[in-house]
């Protein structure tokens, strides 16, 4: 796996500060994935809100337990952790 810097919490301002803070309170946790994006903060918040679209979206056909299985195939065969 590649050692890729980011943002720690408690250096987080700005953008990555209130993207954590989201994090925190939608999860209890801040997930790896989030945070290889903060030394981009833009491309931070491009990525969190595209990601709440796709497992959020009420009017999407597929229900969220649907999103999710497939979420975790993908990261299967991807052999990806997450």
């Amino acid at each position: 796996m590649a050692w890729i810097q980011t943002v720690d919490e408690t250096d987080a301002t700005g953008i990555v500060k209130e993207e954590y803070d989201a994090a925190m309170a939608r999860a209890g946790e801040i997930y790896n994935i989030v945070k290889l994006f903060s030394v981009r903060p833009k491309s931070m918040r491009a990525f969190v809100e595209l990601y709440l679209a796709v497992m959020f979206d009420e009017d999407s056909p597929l229900t969220r337990m649907q999103r999710e299985m497939i979420a975790t195939v993908v990261s299967k065969v991807n052999e990806c952790d997450y």
